[in-house]
């Protein structure tokens, strides 16, 4: 496959088209992990796409891969979500590629929220942490209970109740900007600064 042939992109309102197709391949990828995650409906997918917090990834007009970020806590809190790959096109680095994507959505449309990540996946974990995300308590994400009520949707939540674990198979992952890092100069216009940071942490 080359790689010229797909696009990652900021998803607009055509691509709701896919949303059913999102839902299917999200809930398929959990299934084949053995583990949980909150499923949603083709019209929450298709409420992202048409709200500007979606990412698709495109061959032609096929649709390959798909992220989304929600805001918590009137925009002080970012959440990444739903980070998918169609199995056909995995290997190739597109996940970093939807990744990278995403978190330049959430840094030009939040640039001062924390932006957070709960997965069970190990590779989700390590483009994190490439991204200076680090591992944290859940006590340190949002405390919007909206965002947990989500999780009921996990089929992990249903053995987890049943044997009264009060646990949870994700890993909570944070992004927070007032971090160290290297800041956009007055000369340089943010939006470059943006695409150039994350440019420099998938080509080290």
């Amino acid at each position: 496959m080359n790689n010229d042939q797909i696009k990652v992109m900021f998803a607009e309102e055509e691509h709701c088209k896919y949303a059913g197709q999102i839902v299917d391949l999200i809930y398929e990828s959990a299934l084949q992990r053995g583990t949980g995650i909150a499923r949603r409906s083709p019209e929450y997918i298709a409420q992202k796409i048409k709200g500007g917090k979606a990412v698709v990834a495109l061959c032609d007009d096929r649709l390959i891969g798909f992220s989304y970020i929600e805001s918590w806590e009137h925009g002080d809190y970012v959440a990444t979500s739903g980070l998918i790959v169609d199995p056909e096109f995995r290997r190739l680095g597109l996940a970093a590629r939807i990744k990278a994507k995403t978190f330049e959505l959430a840094r030009l449309r939040f640039p001062f929220a924390k932006i957070f990540s709960i997965t069970t996946s190990l590779p989700v974990m390590k483009l994190n942490s490439n991204m200076g995300y680090k591992p944290v308590t859940f006590s340190e994400l949002t405390t919007d209970e909206e965002f947990w009520q989500g999780c009921k949707g996990c089929v992990n939540y249903d053995i987890l109740q049943r044997n009264n674990r009060r646990m949870c198979l994700c890993t909570g992952m944070l992004f927070d900007p007032k971090a160290k890092m290297e800041r956009p100069s007055k000369s340089r216009p943010y939006w470059m600064w943006i695409k150039n940071r994350v440019s420099k942490l998938f080509h080290k």
